[in-house]
Order: C-alpha cells, then structure tokens, then sequence
C-alpha cells in the first residue's frame, strides 16, 4: 500500500474484533500479508482455526494470560503484554506486513498491562505503507486522537443480557 493508516475500533458493543478480523480477511483476499497480535487472549478461539486456513497470508499469535484481567495486572498479564509488544515491533520493522492488528491493546492499555506511551510509539514506527489496526474497550483519548479513524461500538441490545453465554462461532 502507498499508505496505511491506524484504525481504533472501540466501545462497549459487540464487533471490534469481528471487524479488525474482518479487514484481515479482506486484506488477504487482496493478497496483502496480515499479522495479527491478541493482547489478553490464550486459547482455542474459532478465529484461530479460520484464520489457519489463510496462513500463508495472516499470521497470528496470542499474548494473554488466558483470564480475562480484572483489577491490577499481574506481572504474568504485564509480561505477556512486553512479548506481544516487541512481537508487533517485530512486524512493523520486518517490513513484511502489510496490515499489523493489535486485538485487544486498548484493553490492555486501560489494565495497565500496556502503557499509553507503548501503542502510542508503535504508532509512530508503523512504516508509511502498513494499516495499523487497534481494538479494545475503553481506547484512551491520546491512543483515540492519534489515529486516522475511530469508530465506536456502542451497545445498545445483547441478548448475553438475557443470560446467553457467548456462543461457539459467534462470540467466542
């Protein structure tokens, strides 16, 4: 690409992975190189067994903990967070992406697993022709105001409200 940009997707409603997946796969339709790096995730998630089929195209790797953090980071969450980092430092420098996702980085930015200042500077080593992609509730107001495009999942129905755990396929 002649340029990429960064992309937020952020809010309270269900989609912010399904679209950064969705770009991923749209970009390699395109024949464009993906990485894919999961802050807070470990585990068998269903994207894991679609995107294989595509691995010639996108790569993806885990850098979670495998629970979901509440309160303090732990220093296994904090440490998993520095592997995926320099994993995504990694991708940007090799020159051998073309889009680079960081799943769940606001998260782990709002945890205190990631600081601020670290996406911030991924965002200023991405190279001129790779999309950065950056997901997860609670995007801080400097990740927000330094990217091209924001867009906001906002909640306004979901049935796990009504007791439905997420389901093989659809949320997990």
């Amino acid at each position: 690409m002649e340029k990429g940009y960064v992309q937020v997707y952020t809010g309270n409603g269900k989609g912010k992975t399904t679209a950064a997946l969705g770009l991923s796969l749209r970009a390699a339709g395109a024949g464009l190189s993906v990485y894919i790096a999961q802050f807070m995730k470990q585990g068998g998630y269903s994207e894991l067994k679609a995107l294989a089929r595509f691995d010639d195209l996108i790569t993806i790797e885990q850098f979670g903990t495998g629970q979901f953090t509440v309160g303090k980071a732990t220093d296994e969450d904090k440490a998993a967070g520095q592997r995926g980092l320099a994993a995504i430092r990694q991708a940007l420098e090799s020159g051998k992406y073309d889009v680079v996702v960081m799943e769940e980085a606001a998260v782990a930015e709002k945890l205190g697993i990631l600081k601020t200042d670290d996406i911030l500077e991924m965002i200023r080593i991405k190279p001129e022709g790779t999309e950065l992609v950056i997901t997860g509730r609670g995007a801080s107001e400097q990740l927000m105001a330094a990217a091209d495009l924001v867009t906001e999942m906002r909640e306004i129905k979901h049935y796990y409200q009504e007791g439905v755990s997420a389901r093989v396929g659809i949320e997990n």
